[in-house]
């Protein structure tokens, strides 16, 4: 009986070979025959591929649902034809941000490319630093999303109140730690095999060090300039990127304890050159095949997985307004005449300028819209309109050197209370209604805020300065790709 199921489910893996292959253009093929002659070099030789194990990360995008496409059309193309093919493992970072259109698109990717049940495969997602299973249906934890939320809070306040607010730099700091852990998880894996074209690698690398000179471990070597440095990097940041925020026993460990080897073997196959051909030609694969279903903005603005260019010209008003003494509407003009710059110099098409031009206008020119972004920000990412104007102001750090500034703009009644308040955050006795507000206007636990208010914003160094104009050139890129 075996052997009749394994000889069927051969003849089902060959057919969806077929069929994947029917939408691969000539180009393609030869890239995907380029891409087996990769892998069995990094194996050792075909004759080792079946004990060569490889991950990929899947985050339903519509580059990372391509590049899973490339790869199983490798792994089933080497069965075929040799005794034995690579085993893959695709995992999956559940966080805020991440959300139920996203997580559809995986499933159906690995419904249409038969990668359930397929002992070969291992489908698997994190969260809240425990891995599992995937599970389509299962929603990012509780605890996940308050570690997500707490974590966010933290990165945003290490900064002088002058400085702009990067939201998303906590992403680049779980990221990096998801890489490293479920690359050791369950006897490891012997590489990453990634298609970010090499803008992208730098770009993430230049969050990762902003993000890690925020939480206090460091920074990145100088050299680290793609992803063939990325596990190098994870190794010398230490086994806990957040261990300055929290005290022993608050962060929840890694889990299953004791399924994670000591010693990571994982090296990194650079596979962008193999993503061939125009964006045009692939949404066949990617939308009849697969199933993939694009969001509005993701047409729109691209399909950057760290940075919302909505979310972001929404910050760069509130900047405006509550930092810089001008108008709302000033900040996100001037983000969207920095993005338009961009996306000029790089001739991107000017039908794509003018989505981008339209969808950042209503922030402009709608009070509603902009209520719509705060609505957005506490769906998302569970931050009240209170906590973010907080969190735009970053008064607790620097022993609260921010705090008068902050109270006299935007709660002067709190001003007799200064001195409760910088006894609540040395960790003295302050009336509990003090307290109170205290989590309630910043979203933190004192004892936090109270590790915020010894901590100094750090002087960031290059190669970390991901400046608006970096973020205006992802943008463009991902625009270019539309094109």
């Amino acid at each position: 009986m075996s052997t009749i199921h394994d000889q069927a489910m051969n003849y089902v893996y060959q057919q969806v070979l077929q069929r994947l292959l029917s939408f691969f253009s000539r180009a393609e093929r030869t890239a995907l025959q380029l891409l087996i002659q990769r892998l069995a070099v990094a194996a050792g030789g075909m004759d080792r591929i079946g004990s060569f194990k490889v991950l990929v990360v899947q985050s339903g995008t519509r580059d990372s649902c391509y590049a899973l496409a490339l790869m199983r059309a490798a792994q089933l193309s080497i069965a075929g034809r040799a005794p034995a093919t690579f085993q893959l493992r695709v995992a999956t970072l559940r966080r805020t941000g991440i959300g139920a259109p996203a997580m559809h698109n995986i499933h159906r990717s690995y419904s249409a490319l038969f990668l359930y049940d397929d002992p070969r495969v291992e489908l698997l997602m994190v969260d809240h630093r425990e891995v599992l299973p995937f599970d389509e249906q299962a929603p990012l934890s509780d605890d996940g999303r308050e570690a997500n939320r707490v974590n966010q809070l933290l990165m945003g306040h290490r900064r002088a109140w002058n400085e702009g607010l990067e939201l998303w730099d906590d992403v680049y700091l779980s990221t990096a730690e998801f890489y490293g852990q479920v690359a050791r998880w369950n006897n490891g894996v012997d590489a990453l095999v990634a298609s970010e074209p090499l803008q992208r690698q730098r770009h993430f690398l230049d969050g990762l060090n902003r993000a890690v000179q925020k939480a206090g471990i460091g920074t990145l070597p100088p050299s680290a300039a793609s992803f063939d440095d990325l596990f190098p990097v994870l190794d010398g940041l230490g086994g806990d990127v957040y261990r300055q925020f929290y005290t022993d026993g608050e962060l929840m460990p890694w889990r299953p304890a004791g399924q994670f080897e000591a010693c990571r073997r994982t090296s990194f196959i650079d596979i962008h050159d193999m993503v061939v051909g125009k964006l045009e030609e692939r949404w066949p694969l990617l939308t009849d095949f697969l199933g993939f279903h694009a969001e509005e903005m993701a047409l729109h603005l691209g399909e950057n997985e760290y940075i919302d260019p909505l979310l972001t010209a929404h910050l760069r008003g509130l900047q405006a307004s509550l930092i810089e003494g001008r108008a709302y509407e000033d900040g996100v003009s001037q983000y969207l005449q920095s993005c338009l710059a961009t996306l000029h110099r790089k001739q991107v098409p000017e039908t794509l300028c003018e989505r981008l031009q339209d969808t950042l206008g209503h922030l402009r020119d709608h009070e509603e819209s902009r209520g719509q972004m705060a609505q957005c920000l506490q769906q998302t990412f569970g931050l009240s309109e209170a906590q973010m104007v907080c969190l735009m102001f970053a008064p607790f750090v620097d022993n609260g050197a921010g705090l008068e500034r902050f109270l006299r703009h935007c709660h002067p009644g709190m001003l007799v209370a200064m001195p409760d308040l910088h006894r609540a955050m040395q960790g003295l006795h302050a009336p509990e209604q003090v307290l109170h507000w205290m989590t309630d206007v910043s979203g933190l636990p004192v004892k936090l805020i109270g590790r915020l208010y010894a901590m100094t914003p750090p002087s960031i160094s290059a190669p970390a300065l991901e400046s608006e104009l970096g973020e205006t050139d992802a943008v463009a890129d991902d625009c270019s790709a539309e094109g």
